[in-house]
């Protein structure tokens, strides 16, 4: 069985990933110590990019993940009694470029120089490539905003440029691959010269993982919303980087840039609640990503045209009842006082499946501005049982069979067996979606029509779809899903085709929604903050409340509970009605 899980792993792995894998674990290059190359002179084009939080408390004391911790003497950057993704954090230096940072110049000086002297070259956790190539940002971004980098920074930033050069991802590739190149183009445009220019080429691999990682539709190819705002933020640091140094990015790469972010925001809204967060599919949590409208705001100040003409009202809205994200296979259903985020895609790229969860047809569902039924988060990274959980099918809005993931996710970034989605339809049909008459350039048709699909709704919005992830199963069983939205209602049907024994759907409740069962367990009711009532009703099934946990952030278990059916023959259907609560259809 594990020779099996292994295999249906690898196989769909690329050639590099595995050369590159044994490259990378052959004996390190030593970082090479030199002058620093001259510093090019910026135009005083630099914008303001995304504030982050506060993570620096004081000189010893850092927060991070929602863990305060105080880092004492050279051993604490690499304390093994830390969480790995804690210290990847204290070696990133967001701090620089956070909420007043300016009141701390002083402390985050004395830091920079203590980095310096407590991180040998090319050991520890700090020289890993993914902490060096957003260390190596955070520092150019600081000095961009007028401070100094003291002598022996600079020295250490282009060794660690030089290091990272001779270490990119490859063997990873996907969102830490494009973080290696980002770094090295700034680096490239901050220092001048011929080591400077070598850096600077690597803007090539920029525009080939861009090509392939940004889908027709706008969305990042691993479909994690909170991974996508990332890569968004990272589009718009080179548009800012090259209007600060315009000779080193040529007017059609800038030019790619910006079509590039205008897609990615179009979907970024699209998949946001409307209380403005990220919805969570796949690894996602709040706080790690800059929120939609800060990064709105950012791209207004960076002359995008979509921040720029978008009120923030239409921001929190799709504009348009339907939204289908066809080569993401996300679908958007609006109506009244509700907001459906449905889950139709694949788990991710067959090759890079690293931050896929266990969530095939979930969805999410906003009522009055309001999180009702949610997915569990993401609150760890590692290999451990709590991040097992919380990439299984149990902890999404979905229907589990025979206690079985629906796609055999293990370890804490690797995936077997995958589910693949069957038989989308979409009704009633968008007169467009976005992407799907595009190519596979992100810069084609993402002008002021995109996102906007116009269409009369008659009749209740209704998206359906399968996937045939327990077809590994003994029954080879098919889950179908149906989802039906109106102003007023919502209803999910549930059908498994083939032979199972146990089939349970879940509808996890945000914590703020107060459940209660009446009856013989088929009807209740919900009762959301703002005072209004959803009755549901249940047909096919026995219900039953049972206590959870959402992760809306790392660090972070809120306890609240899920509404679990279990399948009384081969389906059910649950329908929530608000429609006496928002007056609709009295």
């Amino acid at each position: 069985m594990r020779v099996l899980r292994y295999w249906h792993t690898l196989r769909h792995l690329r050639p590099v990933q595995f050369y590159g894998r044994l490259w990378f674990r052959l004996p390190r290059p030593r970082p090479v110590e030199r002058p620093a190359p001259a510093l090019r002179r910026p135009e005083p084009n630099w914008v303001a990019p995304v504030v982050r939080p506060m993570s620096m408390l004081g000189p010893e004391c850092f927060r991070f993940l929602n863990v305060t911790r105080t880092v004492v003497g050279p051993g604490a950057w690499n304390d093994p009694a830390c969480d790995k993704l804690w210290l990847y954090n204290l070696h990133y230096f967001d701090d620089l470029n956070a909420a007043d940072a300016a009141a701390r110049t002083d402390r985050q000086r004395a830091l920079l120089r203590r980095w310096v002297a407590e991180n040998p070259p090319g050991v520890g956790n700090g020289w890993e490539p993914y902490p060096t190539s957003l260390r190596i940002v955070n520092w150019i971004k600081w000095a961009l905003a007028g401070n100094a980098l003291p002598p022996e920074c600079l020295q250490s930033l282009a060794m660690q440029a030089g290091w990272l050069r001779r270490r990119l991802e490859y063997h990873l590739l996907g969102n830490h691959l494009f973080a290696n190149a980002k770094a090295l183009v700034f680096a490239g445009a901050f220092f001048v010269g011929p080591t400077a220019g070598t850096w600077g080429a690597l803007g090539r691999l920029l525009v080939r993982e861009l090509r392939e990682q940004i889908l027709p539709d706008g969305g990042h190819f691993e479909r994690s919303p909170m991974y996508h705002a990332i890569l968004y933020e990272d589009v718009l640091d080179l548009i800012n980087l090259a209007g600060a140094y315009p000779e080193t990015a040529a007017p059609e790469l800038s030019a790619f840039y910006r079509d590039c972010a205008q897609a990615m925001a179009h979907w970024l809204r699209v998949m946001c609640h409307p209380d403005g967060e990220i919805s969570f599919f796949n690894d996602a949590a709040m706080g790690i990503a800059p929120t939609l409208a800060q990064l709105v705001d950012y791209g207004g100040r960076l002359g995008l045209e979509i921040a720029a003409t978008s009120s923030a009202p239409r921001l929190r809205r799709a504009r348009a009842p339907v939204a289908w994200l066809s080569h993401s296979g996300y679908v958007r259903l609006e109506a009244g006082s509700a907001v459906a985020l449905l889950d139709v895609a694949p788990i991710g790229p067959d090759y890079l499946p690293g931050h896929a969860h266990a969530d095939s047809l979930s969805f999410e569902l906003s009522l009055f501005g309001q999180r009702v039924i949610v997915n569990g988060g993401t609150s760890c990274y590692g290999s451990g049982p709590e991040r097992l959980a919380e990439r299984g099918t149990a902890a999404h809005s979905t229907v589990q069979l025979d206690g079985a993931d629906s796609s055999e996710v293990w370890g804490g970034f690797r995936v077997a067996r995958r589910a693949r989605p069957l038989d989308v339809r979409v009704e009633p049909v968008p007169a467009c979606d976005l992407g799907a008459s595009r190519g596979r350039d992100p810069r084609a048709d993402q002008g002021a029509g995109a996102g906007a699909c116009p269409l009369v709704v008659d009749g209740p919005l209704r998206v359906t779809a399968a996937h045939d992830g327990y077809r590994r199963l003994p029954g080879r069983p098919i889950h179908r899903r149906t989802w039906e939205l109106t102003s007023g209602r919502f209803a999910v049907t549930d059908v498994i085709e083939g032979v199972f024994g146990a089939a349970i759907a879940r509808f996890h409740l945000h914590p703020e929604i107060a459940a209660e069962i009446g009856g013989e367990g088929g009807r209740g009711r919900l009762h959301l903050p703002g005072g209004q009532v959803v009755r549901w009703s249940l047909g096919g099934g026995q219900a039953r409340l049972v206590p959870t946990v959402w992760h809306p952030g790392f660090g972070c278990a809120v306890p609240t509970h899920c509404l679990e059916l279990t399948l009384i023959g081969v389906g059910c259907r649950l329908e929530l009605d608000w429609s006496a609560a928002d007056g609709a259809g009295q």
